[in-house]
């Protein structure tokens, strides 16, 4: 048996070495198309702020630990698939045919159409390549425009920050992180991120770039101001990289469709990471939720499908904890809350602390959290497990601090 395995980030190292475990024999090819050794790119900002080299970054530590395995690399992106000959197409005009397929691709930093985005002094943060960039650019003094206030653009940040450069945010949203926090915790964010010294404008966009004359750029945002840089970076989202599978019957919306079995609307082809759209856990709609622990267990469930061994996930739960220079956020499964659910949420700002819980009759099935690092896995725990808090709920709705209680509570009989 053949697998292929396109991706080297995070799902396709889980899924290459959980597929050598499952099938000791099989032939496995793992395809990656960046120069470097399979890393993560959640290391970059570590890497920029200098706390480790780029081998810091690198997913494995052992330069023979594929070949050791018998898991064979190619460099190569795949740009055409044929799944009635079950055959890939590279990019440099390459096949490679394969009994089971992995689509482990990942996504791309999305450049919104904006005049002046391709100028050499615009970069993303997504690659080392992008990181080199960043480095040479981002130095003490240099003015910084980072365009985007979502995960990504936070988690980059404090780096830049501990870098010394002047750093404006600029966020088309009306609060930092708004597809992860509540508008009460994102205003908690930005003005703690304020307190740092990072200038950020909400509800604002960049209408375009230019060469600048006392600087390498001029920048003129949507509410009239124009401002000068010496580096902009954009952080404005990421998209799936599924382009090769145009034309093709595997099913893609966002991301591509999957089954609880990580399998596509083709037999034999399989999706794991932040390309994969996977049934949420509790409403099952499809969701990309583009966090390496998830991709590691969609990796894992793929991989022993794919060697002939049943296994499924019981739903993709949304999960986000992010580091905004100092503050810990986060927020699970349904954090916005559901019609005709309740709902509670307590803030104390003075204390750098904030509470959302949000129900579906006794079941907690959204949280949302600031300053609150003790204890909160118990948050993931309640929903995920969808636990039934009986008169907890009440208490809750009371207290919402006292969750880490009501996950111990609820685990006993007749609690």
């Amino acid at each position: 048996m053949k697998h292929i395995i396109l991706g080297n980030g995070p799902a396709g190292v889980v899924a290459a070495e959980t597929l050598r475990r499952a099938a000791p024999g099989d032939d496995i090819l793992m395809v990656g198309n960046e120069a470097e050794p399979p890393y993560s790119r959640m290391a970059i900002p570590y890497l920029l702020e200098g706390n480790i080299d780029e081998s810091g970054t690198y997913l494995r530590k052992s330069a023979d630990h594929f070949d050791s395995l018998g898991i064979r690399q190619y460099r190569g992106r795949a740009v055409a698939l044929n799944t009635d000959k079950r055959t890939v197409l590279f990019d440099d005009g390459h096949f490679e045919d394969y009994d089971r397929l992995l689509i482990a691709t990942g996504s791309h930093p999305v450049r919104p159409p904006i005049p002046g985005i391709d100028l050499p002094e615009v970069q993303t943060c997504w690659t080392l390549d992008d990181a080199r960039a960043i480095a040479r650019l981002a130095k003490p003094g240099s003015r910084v425009l980072q365009l985007g206030a979502g995960f990504i653009g936070c988690i980059i940040m404090e780096a830049l920050a501990k870098r010394g450069v002047q750093l404006t945010v600029v966020e088309v949203g009306d609060r930092m992180v708004p597809r992860m926090m509540t508008p009460e915790a994102g205003g908690m964010i930005k003005r703690w991120v304020e307190k740092q010294g990072v200038r950020v404008l909400t509800g604002a966009g960049v209408e375009f770039i230019s060469k600048g004359s006392a600087a390498p750029l001029t920048v003129k945002l949507s509410t009239g101001e124009s401002l000068d840089c010496d580096l902009l970076i954009a952080a404005a989202g990421v998209a799936p990289n599924v382009s090769f599978l145009d034309g093709t019957s595997v099913h893609v919306a966002k991301g591509v469709l999957v089954d609880d079995s990580m399998q596509t609307s083709v037999p034999g082809i399989y999706a794991a990471g932040d390309v994969a759209e996977a049934p949420d856990l509790f409403s099952g709609r499809h969701l990309i939720a583009a966090i390496q622990p998830n991709a590691a267990d969609q990796a894992r469930v793929a991989a022993l499908n794919m060697a002939g061994q049943a296994a499924r996930m019981k739903g993709v739960l949304a999960i986000n904890v992010l580091d905004s220079m100092g503050m810990i956020s986060s927020s699970f499964g349904e954090w916005q809350g559901v019609a005709g659910g309740d709902g509670i949420e307590q803030a104390d700002e003075a204390n750098g602390r904030y509470i959302s819980l949000q129900f579906n009759g006794d079941v907690l099935v959204g949280a949302t959290s600031v300053g609150l690092t003790e204890h909160v896995g118990a948050l993931r725990g309640l929903i995920q497990g969808k636990m039934k808090l009986g008169t907890w709920k009440q208490k809750l709705l009371e207290t919402p601090t006292r969750f880490a209680e009501a996950y111990i509570a609820c685990q006993r009989p007749n609690s």
